[in-house]
């Protein structure tokens, strides 16, 4: 196996590779030579093929280089993968190696049987075609929120978490207690990668989905959007009366919001750290192992509080912990905040911290270091996020 990657000759098969994360390592697999197959399912407006090309255009992936990309129409849902035996019996006979990102990444406790689904049902459908096959290594694009409801440090190893703050983390959890014992089972390589929130591209901002950190910002732009269109077409007194109003040169809106907000902060990780860091750990992991894929250095709230207001013309944001808000009543901005964020608010108070005792390394030989979350990085994500209406006009639906 090792030769066949330094040589380039293991055919690889990705799940999720019209996702966000999954089409990052697909592009950059490409790109470093490997043949690969993309299992992906069709939609309404356009068949698999459509769907990923679409996706390698966005990633600006050149002709020459598609010509190592095939595409399978498949659907983790579907009890084999595929809807006819023959392609899956020439998929058995050819993958070598399996690089599992699919995921249903919902939040949301009324949406917990299709995350099962897709989370775990799927899951162990692609483990028994890993199980039936060639495969000699199975990679799952896991998260370093395995480690459920808990402080302190997280160690790269199986999560025995049994509390967690959504189905999201709990299937999480169980797909790697599956994926462990199973591959262990079958004498499969077994790389498990925890990335902790992944955000768009540190150099160009650009970026494929706007969810986790952009979402509490896009609360933040929309509430003053409300109450400058109050100022500007009804006078003001909405906003009046919520202590909301522009400061004398009519540019900066002082707006009152306290965020509460516990520990050192959100741990951070552009899109471009992830897939170079992913494929670093590919290249040399050749033993069962664990890794996250962090920054180590968490962004405190009050940071992006900071970087909110200061891009987005805006005053009066503060992060503040519990004991300082002292049981005060929540403002109606305040709770129109919270009840958007809300899905988000564990990771807005994050204690956990996540060990780099494997993957540190690995990213040192390979120099790579996480970039900080700065402004001018805060910045280019944003302004590609309004630019493009928050994924609303970014293009096709992939």
């Amino acid at each position: 196996m090792e030769r066949n990657r330094r040589e380039r000759n293991s055919r690889l098969l990705i799940t999720g590779g019209t996702g966000f994360l999954g089409s990052h390592i697909a592009a950059r697999l490409l790109q470093d030579g490997f043949e690969i197959t993309l299992l992906a399912r069709p939609s309404p407006e356009a068949t698999a093929e459509q769907r990923v090309q679409r996706i390698m255009d966005w990633h600006d992936i050149p002709a020459d280089t598609r010509r190592r990309l095939h595409v399978v129409q498949g659907d983790l849902c579907h009890p084999g993968l595929v809807p006819d035996a023959a392609t899956r019996c020439r998929l058995l006979a050819e993958v070598d190696e399996i690089i599992h990102c699919a995921s249903e990444t919902s939040f949301v406790e009324r949406k917990r049987v299709q995350i099962e689904e897709v989370n775990l049902r799927g899951l162990e459908r692609l483990l028994d075609f890993a199980a039936s096959g060639r495969c000699a290594a199975f990679h799952y694009v896991s998260t370093a929120f395995v480690a459920g409801r808990r402080d302190g440090f997280c160690a790269e190893i199986l999560s025995t978490a049994r509390e967690f703050h959504n189905a999201y983390e709990e299937t999480k959890c169980l797909a790697e207690r599956l994926v462990w014992e199973c591959c262990r089972r079958e004498g499969i390589l077994t790389v498990i990668c925890r990335p902790s929130i992944v955000y768009g591209h540190s150099r160009t901002g650009r970026s494929l989905l706007f969810n986790a950190i952009y979402h509490p910002v896009r609360a933040a732009v929309f509430l003053r959007d409300v109450f400058l269109r109050d100022i500007r077409e009804n006078r003001g007194e909405r906003a009046r009366a919520a202590g909301v109003g522009l400061d004398p040169g009519g540019t900066i809106l002082h707006m009152p919001l306290r965020i509460q907000a516990e520990g050192p902060g959100i741990d951070l990780v552009p899109v471009d750290f992830f897939a170079d860091a992913f494929a670093a750990i590919f290249a040399t992991a050749l033993e069962d192992g664990i890794f996250h894929l962090v920054n180590g250095r968490p962004t405190h709230v009050g940071e992006i509080a900071a970087f909110t207001a200061r891009m987005f013309g805006l005053r009066g944001i503060e992060a503040m912990s519990a004991a300082d808000l002292d049981g005060s009543p929540r403002s109606a901005i305040e709770a129109a905040f919270e009840q958007m964020v809300d899905v988000y608010r564990p990771y807005m108070s994050d204690r956990r911290i996540f060990a780099r005792e494997k993957s540190g390394p690995i990213f040192a030989r390979a120099g790579l270091e996480c970039p900080s979350f700065t402004f001018e990085v805060f910045q280019r994500c944003m302004s590609y996020a309004v630019d493009v209406g928050w994924g609303k006009t970014s293009g096709q639906r992939w």
